[in-house]
């Protein structure tokens, strides 16, 4: 009886274990001047895992930029938990954090120039990074990244001879350059037009799709949030929703344009946060009239229905 009974629990199914790549467990972030302490992060958690590409949204102050800095290793958690690719960021020496920043991320900023090297032609910049690895393939993978770019006719061009689209595509090929498990990309399309935006997510998504690569983009840009799997929205230091793309669009992005309602593209979750809080958008409130800080909470036939009091 008891062997039959151990076959039966080894033949039920398990849901398989997610293989994260960035855990966040009620991550803080506070700075510190003088004079006072500014809250950038406010018990921020969120999984992310490998292989994904996503977006994370947010008003000027929201936290995003500092979540990104967090996870690309430069700057330092206050409080909570950050494991990246099975790293402990808060128990990394300084020597340890530099081989992480150089293997483990790669970064793309909106302004390009923060990656390029001016006085360097285009293929120069991105063997730059792989002179730290020593790497003997150092030029022909370049020009691989080149060629993945669809810049290998300007290799020999430096940073005055390309455009604005130029640059932030060697930018990416730069951030590349060390094979990252992780890409960041911080506003990637805050500086280009929309052809060129265009451009850089289609490019994204190759990169994600054939090199594995999980890849974080922080956004201001509505009509790239739209076409990512998943968009996670921080307010206040927090994650306060997301919005999952719905499976009939997967495979039809190239049909997603300017006009094409968020709403028609994706679903939207409020996210519960450990102690059973969720964040309602303060448009929300106002649509409904909601002053003060009281809201009527009724369950109705497997329904959270929230109304003025």
């Amino acid at each position: 009886m008891a062997s039959e009974y151990v076959q039966e629990t080894i033949g039920v199914s398990e849901a398989p274990a997610k293989d994260l790549v960035i855990k966040c467990d009620n991550l803080v972030k506070i700075y510190k001047t003088k004079d006072i302490e500014v809250l950038a992060l406010q018990g921020l958690d969120l999984e992310i895992e490998r292989g994904e590409l996503m977006a994370i949204i947010g008003n000027s102050g929201s936290g995003k930029s500092t979540f990104l800095n967090m996870i690309g290793g430069l700057d330092r958690p206050s409080a909570g938990r950050l494991i990246v690719d099975g790293k402990d960021l808060f128990k990394l020496t300084e020597k340890e954090l530099v081989e992480y920043k150089r293997k483990t991320v790669g970064f793309v900023w909106q302004n390009s120039a923060r990656n390029l090297l001016p006085y360097l032609t285009a293929w120069e910049n991105i063997q730059m990074p792989m002179l730290f690895d020593r790497t003997d393939l150092t030029r022909d993978h370049a020009f691989e990244l080149l060629e993945m770019v669809g810049l290998a006719h300007r290799r020999n061009s430096k940073l005055s001879m390309l455009s604005g689209g130029e640059q932030q595509r060697i930018a990416i090929a730069i951030a590349l350059a060390n094979n990252p498990t992780i890409l960041l990309a911080d506003e990637p399309t805050g500086a280009v037009d929309v052809k060129t935006s265009a451009y850089i997510l289609d490019m994204f998504r190759e990169i994600n799709k054939n090199m594995g690569t999980t890849i974080v983009i922080v956004t201001h840009d509505r009509q790239l949030s739209k076409k990512v799997n998943r968009v996670a929205s921080i307010r206040d230091g927090k994650i306060s929703s997301e919005r999952i793309m719905k499976q009939s669009y997967k495979d039809r992005l190239s049909e997603i344009g300017a006009f094409t309602e968020e709403s028609d593209v994706q679903d939207e979750y409020a996210i519960l946060d450990r102690a059973g809080r969720v964040q309602i958008p303060q448009e929300v409130l106002e649509k409904l009239g909601i002053e003060g800080n009281r809201v009527k909470l009724e369950e109705e036939d497997g329904r959270i229905v929230i109304s003025k009091p």
